[in-house]
C-alpha cells in the first residue's frame, strides 16, 4: 500500500512547477567526478532515486559526497578506491549506471566490477556496445556468476570506434574512457543528444580535449590528468515535456520553470501541430515555458521517434496520452526501443482506442521492422477516458499512466508509483500544487 497513489481525475492542471538538472546528465556528471584529482561541484541536482543510487555507488568507492543549498552537490574523489562486489550488487539494484563507472575506475584503480544490470523493460539495451568498446581500449572483461570483472593490465589506449547505432549509453562510456586513454580516440555514429554535449562540456571543464565534428564523429585526445569541475546542468527536457503533455491532456495551463526552448524544439513543433499552445519566457531567473490547451479540438498527427535531433523516445508516452484526445487517426512509429508501446494496453483499458502493429507505420523502415516487435501504433480519437486500476511498468510509462488517470473521469488507483521517483522529483507535491487531487490510500 506504500506504493499506490489514488488519483481523482477530471480536473485540469493549473499553475507553476519547476524542473531541475537533467536526470540523464546529472548521473553521468557524478560519475565523471571520479576522473578528477580534485573535488567537483554540481548545481540544481534533482532529488530523485537515480541520483541517490549513483551517490551510493560513489560513496562505496570512497568518494565523499556532500550537499549544499538548493540542489548543490560536491563530490570529492581524493580517497577513491575499490568497493566490495557484494555491496555494489546490493546497492545498484536495477540501475544500469554501474557500467559507466568502468572507464573512470580503470583509469583510477586498474580494476572495475560491474554487477548484472537491470533497468526498465522497454526493449534491448545491450551492454555489448560497452564491453566491445572497453576491449578496444585494451580492457580485459571476465564474466563471473555475479557480474563482470574488468581489468586493464597494460593501461587504456585510444582507438577508432564506430557504433552500429548512435547509442547514448555507449557514447557516454566511450567519452568517460577516452578522455584519459593514451592517444587519440575517434568515435563514429555517436549520439549527439543535448545531455551528451553537456557531458562533453563537463569533461572539457576538467581539462579534456574533445572535438565534435560533423556527421556524428567525436574525436577525443587523451590527457594525463583531469581536475574537478563546477557545472550547472541543462534542464530536464523529459520532465518538462511530461508536464506539457499533462497540461494538454487535462485541458490545463502549466508554466514549467527551467524548461528551455533550445532543447525541446522538435517537441514544441509537435505540440503546436497537435493543437497545444506554448509561450517562452527567456528570463535568466525564473524563466521557462508555459504550456496550455487553448480550447477547441486537438488534431491527429503522425509521429516517429528517433535519436537527436529527432522526436525523443521519452517524449512519446506522455504525448500519446494527449493524442487519445485528438480527433482522427494518429500514427506513432517507435524506432528507439522495440517494446516501448506495451503501456498502451493500460490506456485501452481506460477507454482509449489504440492498435499496435509490427510494421513500420508512418515513416521510413527502421531496424525493428519485420522482426515481430509491436513498435507502431494507431490512436483513434477523441476517446473519453474513464478511471481504472493501473500498474506501472517502467519510469516514463508510469508518468504517462498518471497523466491518463488525471485526464480520466472517476478515481483511479495507480500501483508501483515509487518507480516514478527515479526520474521525477517530488512529483506528488508538484501534482498537488497544480490542483490535482491525489492521495495515498
Amino acid at each position: 500500500m506504500n506504493d499506490v497513489l489514488v488519483v481523482h481525475g477530471g480536473t485540469p492542471l493549473h499553475g507553476k512547477t519547476r524542473v531541475r538538472g537533467a536526470k540523464n546528465l546529472v548521473s553521468k556528471a557524478m560519475v565523471a567526478a571520479l576522473l578528477g584529482d580534485s573535488p567537483s561541484r554540481l548545481f540544481n541536482v534533482p532529488a530523485i532515486s537515480d541520483v541517490e543510487i549513483v551517490r551510493g555507488l560513489m560513496e562505496l568507492h570512497g568518494v565523499r559526497v556532500t550537499d549544499g543549498a538548493d540542489g548543490e552537490m560536491v563530490l570529492d574523489p581524493t580517497d577513491a578506491g575499490e568497493a566490495d562486489a557484494d555491496e555494489i550488487n546490493v546497492h545498484a539494484g536495477s540501475s544500469r549506471i554501474p557500467i559507466l563507472l568502468c572507464g573512470p575506475l580503470l583509469h583510477r584503480l586498474g580494476h572495475a566490477f560491474i554487477p548484472d544490470l537491470g533497468g526498465c523493460n522497454i526493449g534491448g539495451r545491450p551492454i555489448d556496445f560497452h564491453l566491445k568498446a572497453l576491449r578496444e581500449f585494451g580492457a580485459i572483461v571476465d564474466k563471473t556468476a555475479s557480474g563482470m570483472e574488468i581489468t586493464a593490465p597494460n593501461g587504456l589506449h585510444g582507438t577508432k570506434l564506430s557504433l552500429p547505432y548512435p547509442s547514448v549509453g555507449a557514447t557516454e562510456q566511450i567519452l568517460l574512457t577516452a578522455v584519459r586513454a593514451e592517444g587519440v580516440t575517434e568515435l563514429s555514429n555517436a549520439a549527439i543528444e543535448p545531455e551528451i554535449i553537456d557531458l562533453i562540456c563537463v569533461l572539457q571543464k576538467m581539462g579534456a580535449i574533445i572535438k565534435v565534428h560533423t556527421d556524428r564523429v567525436i574525436e577525443i585526445e587523451g590527457v594525463k590528468r583531469l581536475g574537478g569541475y563546477v557545472h550547472r546542468p541543462i534542464p530536464d527536457r523529459i520532465e518538462a515535456a511530461s508536464w506539457a503533455a499533462a497540461a494538454l491532456a487535462t485541458k490545463g495551463d502549466v508554466f514549467v520553470e527551467g524548461a528551455r526552448q533550445a532543447d525541446m524544439m522538435t517537441f514544441l513543433n509537435t505540440y503546436l501541430s497537435v493543437g497545444g499552445a506554448f509561450e517562452v519566457d527567456d528570463a535568466p531567473v525564473g524563466g521557462g515555458i508555459r504550456f496550455w490547451h487553448p480550447g477547441g479540438e486537438l488534431r491527429a498527427v503522425a509521429l516517429e521517434t528517433d535519436v537527436h535531433p529527432g522526436f525523443m523516445t521519452d517524449w512519446q508516452q506522455p504525448m500519446v496520452v494527449a493524442l487519445t484526445q485528438a480527433r482522427g487517426l494518429s500514427i506513432v512509429h517507435e524506432t528507439v526501443y522495440e517494446r516501448r508501446l506495451g503501456y498502451t494496453k493500460a490506456l485501452n483499458s481506460m477507454g482509449a482506442t489504440i492498435q499496435t502493429y509490427r510494421e513500420c507505420l508512418g515513416g521510413t523502415p527502421c531496424r525493428f521492422g519485420r522482426r515481430n516487435f509491436m513498435h507502431s501504433a494507431v490512436i483513434a480519437g477523441p476517446s473519453k477516458l474513464h478511471a481504472a486500476d493501473l500498474v506501472i511498468p517502467d519510469l516514463r510509462a508510469g508518468f504517462s499512466h498518471l497523466i491518463a488517470a488525471l485526464a480520466a473521469e472517476g478515481t483511479s488507483r495507480v500501483y508501483g508509483v515509487n518507480l516514478i521517483n527515479r526520474g521525477y522529483e517530488d512529483f506528488e507535491n508538484k501534482l498537488a500544487a497544480l490542483g490535482a487531487h491525489v492521495e495515498r490510500p
